[in-house]
């Protein structure tokens, strides 16, 4: 993966190859639909490109790290930050984005197992009806809006998919157990992380008692209080770099 992300940037920036040593650490796990893949892959590209002196824009980096991940949905807002709404136009990537408030937080629930991304793909049907399809455009609309006007309170009943989470459930049963116990705690409502296994609950205000629920429907699970980073992927230099 990090060796394909390389020879895309390589490629797409016509600079020389060069060799490099790649340490990956953090606190993203691998396989649960919390977007692994991208930050590896972004991490890459984006290095190399202060390393190189390449000069890609942000727009750019993200055509060439959606092409890796062979869709945009996580290096958008991976690398600009904030809430992402993007999508392919006109044989690039199109994104806006915008802010989310540090009140808003994503109570996320990381079960002790994993989801294989390909497997959770093959669940979801190659087309859906008509009802569905509206039903689900419908909420893409108002939920990109609520982010937009910052009225998160609007967000509630927002989050009822009918084009994936039904047929992957049978990966992650307790799912909709898990969000009905954060929405009794005082969560807005919730979500399947991508493909899963994560589950994540939006809430305002205090999240400590969601995760308490969502966490006690499936014991074992790790869950994290995490808030927005508006800014996007940072570059730093080490020491004598």
């Amino acid at each position: 993966m990090l060796a394909e992300a390389a020879g895309a940037f390589f490629r797409q920036t016509g600079r020389p190859a060069f060799g490099v040593e790649v340490a990956l650490s953090g606190e993203v796990p691998i396989a649960r639909g919390l977007g692994s893949s991208v930050t590896a892959r972004l991490g890459v590209a984006a290095g190399l490109n202060e390393l190189s002196g390449a000069g890609l824009s942000r727009a750019e980096l993200l055509n060439l790290v959606a092409e890796l991940e062979h869709h945009p949905d996580n290096a958008a807002p991976a690398i600009f930050g904030g809430f992402a709404a993007v999508g392919p136009v006109a044989g690039g990537v199109r994104c806006f984005h915008c802010p989310v408030e540090r009140s808003v937080a994503f109570v996320t629930l990381i079960p002790n197992f994993e989801v294989s991304t390909e497997e959770a793909r093959k669940l979801v049907p190659g087309s859906f009806s008509k009802a569905d399809t509206v039903h689900n455009l419908n909420r893409a609309a108002l939920i990109t809006a609520a982010f937009v006007a910052r009225d998160y309170a609007g967000l509630a009943g927002l989050f009822d998919d009918r084009v994936h989470q039904p047929y992957r459930r049978r990966l992650i049963p307790a799912l909709d157990a898990v969000i009905a116990a954060g929405e009794r705690a005082g969560a807005i409502g919730g979500w399947l992380s991508g493909s899963g296994s994560t589950i994540i609950c939006l809430t305002i205000g205090n999240p400590a008692p969601v995760a308490e629920a969502m966490g006690a429907v499936l014991p074992g699970s790790e869950a994290r209080i995490l808030r927005a980073e508006n800014n996007g992927f940072v570059v730093t230099r080490g020491p004598g770099a």
